[in-house]
């Protein structure tokens, strides 16, 4: 009889041990998806200053454009805090940079130029791996979430404090979706 008592508390002792495991292993990724986030964002910052650069020499009476990116820039730079504060800056920072690129259809030869070109399909292309990456986040982040709330993970997830981890979503979906309006 001991023996089997003792099996069952060896079975249930593995069975905590691997589902704090898995839990571990949830909040691993998700910090590494975040990580990648934060690599994408820095190669953004680090392309706008060029970007606003290029634009400087054809559209000189847009100061007012080009400030408000270099702004939109430093804020997303220095927030911190949760997703969502950053969403929030990333967002204000892809809608200036949406006001260059409008900018950019004002001028044929800031349009034609082979930097800016250069610089444009890079942000674009880096734009893309923000997206990419932010839904690997967001698909890692929803498997931790989903092992904190369900039984029987919740129990060990409780008694670990593990929590759950906030989305990094567009603060405002439908904002991203309008058009930008350039006026001159």
């Amino acid at each position: 009889m001991s023996y089997i008592f003792l099996g069952i508390i060896l079975v249930a002792l593995f069975w905590a041990v691997g589902i704090y495991n898995s839990l571990v292993k949830f909040v691993a990724r998700a910090e590494e998806a975040w990580s990648d986030i934060e690599v994408q964002l820095k190669r953004r910052y680090d392309l706008i200053p060029n970007l606003v650069e290029a634009v400087k020499g054809y559209a000189k009476h847009e100061e007012g454009t080009l400030t408000k990116v270099v702004e939109a820039r430093n804020m997303a730079m220095q927030s911190g805090g949760s997703p969502a504060e950053q969403a929030q800056s990333q967002n204000m920072l892809t809608s200036a940079l949406k006001s260059v690129f409008a900018l950019s259809e004002a001028y044929p030869d800031l349009k034609a130029n082979t930097n800016f070109l250069g610089l444009q399909t890079e942000l674009s292309d880096t734009e893309n791996k923000i997206q990419a990456a932010r839904r690997f986040y967001n698909g890692n982040v929803r498997d931790l979430n989903i092992a904190i709330a369900t039984f029987p993970s919740n129990v060990i997830a409780n008694m670990f404090n593990f929590s759950k981890k906030e989305f990094f979503d567009l603060p405002d979906e439908h904002a991203a979706q309008e058009n930008v309006e350039v006026k001159f």
